[in-house]
């Protein structure tokens, strides 16, 4: 169990400046969120909320939180006012213990990673969270699934995770996850959303009590013990096995090396210091050139490339194959089958994932259902079946059986130790596992926010998709989504010939293009 702080521990002192760049949608005046004393908020404004805030009108919480620019859509101000009504909501989702209303709330985990911008909004959340009330214990940098892990492990009653995952250095983001470590509930986020917009009807109670901030990275150590665990049967599980790591300059430069080289693997890292700057930037799970080239010059047995908050990882081979999500799922299925771990030899997957991959699983005997994408969906249909086993071709990988989240250092670790059970090499187990069909995803960056979150209204192009449906007919499929992080429309085409594929993926994007873009 995770301890509490001692409690005779002077709280850190938390500066919030007091006049900020003005942006285009955050003033540069500073409005304290109120506190309002045994009332009910009802503010009427249509975009506006406190502090003079300007929102979009489309919904702030994508499929990953709140993401955007910093600085731009993600301000000081509003990182303040996110964090004190999140605090009041996550307070509102307590039940009464018998105990003190201040001694029952527990504290809310935050983390983060390497991005410049990350201080500023993980010092306005916590202020915001301590002005609701409510402790708040800073791990610093560290991945995405370790505050998970850890505001599920301790008497935490939320967590937040400061990060744009994949996204490029001047994003950000900000993830809530509930007390058992999942992503926050939907409605709980419609519920902050609601009220940062000057809508909440939600009774605030002013009793005079302030939250205190706490720096607790020491808690990664049991992150770190609890992922190696499962694998610790043999004394050094990893021994012998040459492994790369592209660590993108985020979250993960501590901890991944660490568990690899205490596990007995050989490591050699690329990328492996926090620099905000260079986060992601052609390297790390989305540019695997520089992980291909240097898996081939070690001769090592394989590499794995991680995101900005290691929530997910591909692999690669030792011949420099890309080992996606779909492969990552077929091969640790498997595994989990052959122990009879694997309720109804069901995997939960995405719409992204490959025919190829689905028929093979078929063909064994097992199941595979398609959930929306983001690891969410995926969450929610793993609940809904039972399963234990779900993720995303991208490398956002969850299994029950090990984690509360989806960790991109938790899977890399069970697919080096499931290789070097089988006796074979990482190479040999792709090859016997199942051949892709053809498919290719082309993003075309639509800046307009309204133009791309309704992108199914655009007429010219949803005749072309029924086109391509049509000639393509049971040789192929068509997926044009809105990515729900970055500002992008995805086109995916997948069918039985590159010909197809290219034809269908090429004409899709000039409509995009033509009709979106501009």
């Amino acid at each position: 169990m995770v301890q509490s702080p001692v409690r005779t521990q002077e709280s850190d002192d938390i500066g919030i400046a007091s006049s900020l760049r003005s942006t285009e949608l955050g003033r540069s005046s500073f409005i304290a969120p109120p506190l309002v004393s045994k009332e009910t908020t009802n503010l009427a404004t249509a975009n506006t909320g406190w502090g003079g805030l300007n929102l979009p009108t489309s919904r702030l919480f994508g499929t990953d939180g709140i993401r955007g620019r910093a600085g731009d859509l993600l301000t000081a101000p509003l990182a303040l006012q996110i964090g004190f009504w999140a605090g009041h909501i996550l307070r509102s989702q307590m039940v009464p213990t018998g105990r003190s209303q201040a001694a029952a709330l527990g504290p809310v985990v935050i983390g983060q990673d390497s991005r410049q911008s990350g201080n500023m909004l993980a010092m306005a959340l916590s202020a915001g969270l301590n002005a609701a009330g409510l402790d708040v214990w800073n791990l610093g940098l560290c991945p995405t699934p370790g505050v998970a892990y850890l505001t599920n492990a301790s008497e935490a009653i939320g967590g937040v995770m400061v990060s744009a995952s994949h996204n490029p250095p001047d994003d950000n983001g900000i993830k809530f996850f509930g007390s058992n470590g999942s992503k926050l509930a939907l409605a709980l986020q419609e519920q902050i959303e609601a009220a940062l917009r000057g809508k909440s009807t939600l009774a605030i109670n002013d009793n005079g009590r302030y939250g205190q901030h706490y720096y607790r990275s020491e808690l990664l150590n049991d992150y770190l013990t609890a992922i190696q665990q499962p694998l610790s049967k043999a004394a050094l599980p990893l021994q012998g096995m040459r492994i790369v790591l592209d660590l993108a300059w985020g979250a993960a430069v501590h901890l991944a090396p660490e568990a690899f080289r205490s596990l007995g693997a050989s490591v050699i890292c690329l990328h492996d210091q926090p620099d905000g700057s260079r986060i992601n930037v052609n390297c790390g799970s989305t540019h695997l050139g520089a992980l291909q080239a240097a898996v081939k010059m070690h001769h090592a047995d394989m590499g794995f490339a991680f995101d900005g908050d290691a929530d997910r990882v591909l692999a690669v081979d030792a011949s420099g194959r890309v080992v996606d999500g779909d492969y990552i799922l077929y091969l640790w299925g498997q595994t989990l089958r052959q122990s009879e771990q694997l309720p109804g030899n069901t995997i939960v997957a995405t719409v992204m994932s490959n025919l190829g991959f689905e028929r093979a699983w078929e063909k064994q005997g097992g199941t595979l259902i398609r959930a929306a994408v983001g690891d969410q969906y995926v969450h929610a249909e793993m609940l809904r079946h039972g399963s234990v086993l779900g993720g995303e071709q991208s490398g956002h990988i969850l299994c029950s059986h090990y984690g509360v989240s989806g960790d991109g250092l938790l899977t890399a670790l069970h697919l080096a130790s499931l290789v070097q059970q089988s006796g074979v090499s990482l190479t040999t187990l792709v090859d016997q596992s199942f051949q892709t069909y053809p498919q290719r995803l082309q993003n075309v960056r639509v800046e307009d926010r309204d133009r791309r979150l309704h992108w199914q209204n655009c007429d010219p192009l949803q005749q072309a998709i029924a086109q391509a449906e049509a000639d393509m007919g049971d040789r192929g499929r068509v997926l044009v989504r809105a990515s729900g992080t970055e500002p992008l429309i995805r086109v995916m085409v997948e069918a039985a010939t590159a010909d197809l594929v290219t034809y269908w993926t090429e004409t899709l994007v000039a409509v995009v293009q033509q009709y979106l873009v501009a």
